[in-house]
């Protein structure tokens, strides 16, 4: 049977260790690639600096290659009395090292294994959710290029108040989606320094040669603190939670608008059969259940990262053991919110605009501060050509300028944001492929 790291020949209460152990054999799986990273990485420092010998060192890394790509492939297990991915991969280098296995923990622990691979998931996480947003802006300015003079009416209030077009619609959230991309270096930025080495929060026994690992595994720089790496537990976590909320939330307010604008009753967009389901007792009924489900889910979004906030709040200082529980709505917002940024890229092409219907809406009324502006550009005041353009309208004598609206799009600048957004993603992104294969090849 597998022993826990800790393990020292006492009785253990198994109510306990299930309480203890949690979810972790299973939430662990996604962190098992990144702790082979980060293992691989310490193995190599510990060869090169003489604190083990090379061949063992080599040989640990090797290994660590094999599980790695064994991880990624979902062929790993974490037995409950192994707890974590940090014992089911020493239990596996032992397994097939022998006692160079065993080596592995020399000058760390699992405070600051676990915080390497959490870090190392992170960026890996937060440039995919980047690449989804990406894909989403691009839908977006699609559309506002192919509708960007298909009238809309423009809501205030949720009432019709001036003339608009889908191309504006669209552009709208191109836009927002762009503001949150903008976020991205500087959370990238945040996680760019390297925990490894803060052992339990207080420094190594031994010399580590600190920046060596931050730079095999591509780290522009040391987290100097070890009690800082057990403090940033959770930190991290909140700020990547808010900025997928904050791009959630952009998305619910077009999910919103195309949930109303499918009715009947407004008939500006069709949803194509294939994105939308049936009822149970109503043939006829075609419901936008992927728009409902898509607006529930900002708000599950919400309420995870509510519930990472008061999981991270009100700790003390350095490692505590709250923090495997950070662990779950973090991973589960960073899924959740990859599936909505995949479903409304993927959504967005298959809207069918039905442009009669969108003209019909733009009714006269529509044009009335249109033409307010345009009396009190010639000389007359505004309250005046208010209150005539507001006679007109009673009286029934209004004639309005059904010119497009003034509003630019900016489509260019739209698509120069984007290409530059998705060109630091992609850097970033070889980066990490070139860095991980450097750090194996030392095996080779």
């Amino acid at each position: 049977m597998a022993e826990a790291l800790w393990a020292k020949d006492l009785p253990l209460d198994l109510q306990l260790h299930r309480f203890t152990v949690g979810q972790d054999p299973v939430t662990d799986l996604q962190l098992m690639p990144f702790d082979a990273e980060g293992s691989a990485a310490h193995a190599r420092m510990l060869g090169e600096t003489g604190l083990l010998p090379e061949a063992e060192a080599r040989a640990l890394v090797g290994a660590l290659r094999q599980l790695r790509q064994e991880a990624l492939l979902g062929k790993l297990v974490i037995l409950p009395e192994e707890e974590d991915c940090h014992t089911a991969l020493e239990h596996a280098l032992t397994d097939r090292l022998g006692d160079t296995g065993k080596r592995i923990h020399l000058g760390r622990s699992r405070n600051d294994q676990v915080a390497t691979a959490l870090r190392l998931l992170m960026r890996s996480r937060i440039l995919d959710l980047g690449r989804w947003e990406q894909a989403c802006v691009a839908a977006l300015l699609d559309l506002a290029r192919r509708e960007q003079d298909t009238p809309l009416p423009g809501y205030t209030h949720m009432r019709r108040a001036m003339p608009s077009t889908w191309g504006l619609w669209a552009a709208a959230f191109a836009e927002g989606l762009q503001e949150e991309l903008e976020a991205l270096p500087a959370l990238w930025n945040r996680l760019d320094r390297c925990p490894l080495g803060a052992a339990a929060g207080f420094g190594p026994a031994i010399p580590l040669d600190r920046a060596r690992s931050a730079r095999l595994l591509g780290f522009s720089r040391v987290q100097n603190s070890p009690v800082d790496v057990m403090n940033s537990r959770g930190r991290h976590e909140q700020a990547i939670a808010a900025w997928v909320t904050s791009a959630a939330g952009t998305l619910e307010k077009a999910i919103w608008d195309l949930a109303l604008f499918s009715t009947e009753e407004y008939g500006f967009i069709r949803l194509p059969d294939a994105f939308t389901t049936g009822s149970s007792i109503m043939p006829q009924k075609h419901n936008p259940d992927v728009l409902e489900l898509a607006r529930a889910r900002c708000r599950e979004l919400r309420g995870l990262a509510g519930l990472l906030a008061h999981l991270a709040g009100g700790l003390p200082s350095s490692y505590n053991r709250d923090q495997q529980l950070f662990k779950a709505p973090f991973l589960e917002i960073l899924a959740k919110g990859e599936e909505l940024f995949r479903v409304f890229a993927h959504l967005l092409p298959g809207l069918e605009i039905q442009k009669p219907a969108c003209a019909a809406a733009c009714t006269q009324e529509l044009y009335a501060a249109k033409e307010a502006s345009r009396l009190a550009a010639g000389g007359m005041t505004f309250r005046d050509a208010y209150r005539r353009v507001a006679e007109q309208l009673k009286d029934g004598t209004f004639v309005p300028d059904p010119t497009p609206p003034l509003a630019g799009l900016e489509l260019e600048a739209g698509a120069a944001a984007l290409a530059a957004s998705t060109a630091w993603t992609e850097g970033r992104r070889d980066m990490i492929q070139r860095t991980t294969e450097q750090l194996f090849a030392w095996s080779l």
